[in-house]
This record gives structure tokens, sequence and C-alpha cells, in this order.
């Protein structure tokens, strides 16, 4: 089957898509982005949904934890990942106090998510504390998805990033947090760091798709930090992460060539410079993320006195808005 009929075959990743991957036992795929273009790549590679996380404060800003992402960030990034996103389902975390102080900053803020953000579900952190703000957003229609279990805007009250629901009283906590925001009306919800037995029973006894990261194979799906996943980070080497390529490497690699061809003046040479003559536009010199390439419709020749060819060589085409299915 060819790339072109797989992509055709996609439909638009919704609530209900959820529900019935739930059902079918299809395994749900869940990865984080924050930019356009790993937005365009994850979307293409196949991903169910793609979280907007707060992890941005790390892996983006370089900050020690999440507490210190704002909600115009959270929509700024959020925009962004929907200019790349066609197929999966677009989640938006809700930061550190934008829902804790009261229902009413809840409603508020999870609406500017979706409104200006462009987010089609908010995630947030809690369980039976959070019941209340999960019922009444799911009934002025905005869907949730909960997260329990170690929750990185509580990880001082936590002591670290430890994992939770180990003997029988923590255990029985992470049961009812599920059991509350799966009664509250949560299509979905991120178990993270938790014993595989835990993340088993939680599965079987909830209606909610359940995700996990550090909870076991028996979740419904999985998430892990995108950077996480391609190995940009060689410092953070949890249990729970497994490295799927090492881009960190292959990028400082890369980076490393540049500088040594530039400083060795063979950079640029003459095939990657302008001549007196105007150039042609092929599909050679079409540029990754040109509208021409993302439809799969660029000309093979034209000749149009040399001026859009040479912009195009030059990649100055910007990332369009991609059209939805």
């Amino acid at each position: 089957m060819s790339k072109d009929t797989r992509s055709n075959a996609r439909r638009k990743v919704t609530v209900q898509t959820v529900a019935q991957m739930v059902e079918d036992g299809t395994k749900i795929s869940m990865v984080t982005a924050y930019d356009a273009t790993f937005a365009r790549l994850f979307d293409d590679a196949g991903c169910d949904m793609l979280l907007v996380g707060d992890s941005l404060g790390m892996v983006v800003k370089g900050e020690h934890s999440t507490l210190g992402v704002t909600l115009e960030e959270m929509i700024y990034h959020l925009r962004a990942v929907g200019r790349g996103t066609r197929y999966a389902q677009i989640v938006g975390d809700m930061p550190f106090m934008s829902y804790q102080s009261s229902i009413e900053d809840g409603l508020r803020n999870a609406g500017r998510l979706v409104k200006e953000g462009g987010a089609e579900t908010v995630k947030l952190e809690g369980g039976v504390e959070q019941a209340e703000l999960v019922r009444r957003l799911v009934a002025v229609g905005i869907p949730v998805m909960g997260h329990i279990g170690l929750r990185p805007q509580s990880v001082h009250a936590m002591g670290g990033y430890k994992v939770q629901g180990r003997g029988e009283a923590a255990r029985k906590k992470v049961l009812d947090d599920a059991l509350a925001l799966d009664e509250a009306g949560c299509y979905a919800m991120v178990l993270e760091g938790i014993p595989r037995d835990l993340g088993a029973e939680i599965t079987r006894t909830v209606s909610a798709a359940t995700i996990g990261i550090g909870a076991g194979v028996d979740c419904d799906g999985q998430v892990l930090v995108s950077y996480d996943l391609l190995g940009m980070n060689d410092d953070f080497r949890p249990k729970f992460v497994k490295r799927f390529d090492q881009l960190g490497l292959r990028i400082r690699t890369a980076v490393e060539a540049y500088v040594h061809e530039v400083r060795g003046g063979r950079f640029p040479d003459d095939a990657h410079s302008f001549g007196d003559e105007p150039a042609q536009k092929t599909n050679e010199a079409t540029p990754y993320g040109s509208a021409a390439a993302s439809a799969g419709t660029a000309p093979a020749v034209v000749d149009d006195g040399g001026a859009e060819a040479d912009a195009i060589a030059a990649g100055c085409i910007p990332l369009p808005i991609r059209p939805k299915p």
C-alpha cells in the first residue's frame, strides 16, 4: 500500500475515535509536540494524539519543572502544533494554577485553550479533588483527559518524581482518583509512574481510555515526551523511557559537520550558490515545508523568469497551515 493510500484512509481522531479504539482493543499512541514541524512529522507518522504538554517548561524552556509554564505559553504552542496537524487529536495541558484555585478559573482557562489555542481536549492533573471541575467542563462541551498517579505539578508535595501507588493506602488513593474521574466524565486519563498491576486494574475498571507513562503495557495506550523517545537528552534516563533513536547524537554530528565545512571554506559550494542566470524550479529544489511539497503537487519545471525558483531554492516559502481532512 502506498503512503498516499494510507494517508487517504486515515480519519481525524476524535473523542469517539478514542472510545472505539478502546472497544476494539486498538492501542492508542500519544506523544508530546510543541511546534508545527514536529507536529507535522508525528502526525504523518501515524500518532493518534499530540499532547501539547507543560513539559515544554523543561524540554523547550530549560526549566527544572513544569511549574513555571503560563497559560499564554500553552496557547502559543497549541496554535503552532495545530498548524502542523491534520489527523491526530490535539490535547492541551492546563498549566499549574490555571485551574486549582476555583471552578470558575478552570472553566475560563480551559475555554481559552480551546478558543484561542485550538485545543480539541484539555488535560488536567488530579483525581477526586478535580472531579467537579471535570464534570462542569464536560457539561459545557470540553472533553477532559485526566492525569493521576505521579503528577508533575505536585512534585513538591510528592517529594520528587517518585513512583506512586505502592502500598495499600497509596494504591487505594490512585484507584479512587481514577474512579472519580471516570464518573465525572473523563474520556481518557494518563496514568503516570504507578506499578504495572495497578495500571492494569484501573484499565479493567474504568470506561475511560487509559494512557500509560511508566504504568505498564496493559493500559489502553502509551505516551512519551517526544524529546525522550527521540534520544535528545542523554542526561535523562528514567526506567520507563525507551529511546527509539539517538537524535541528539545525530544532530550534534550534523552540526559539527556544518561547522567544519564553514570553517574550512567548503560550504557553500557552487551547488548551493546562486549564479548569474535565473534558476529553474524543480522537484529537487522544492524545500520541506513548501505548499507544493506538502500537497504533493510540485510541478516538474516552471520557468517564470527565475524569481519564484530562486525564492524556492533559498527556502523562503513558509510552512503553511495544514488543510484538515
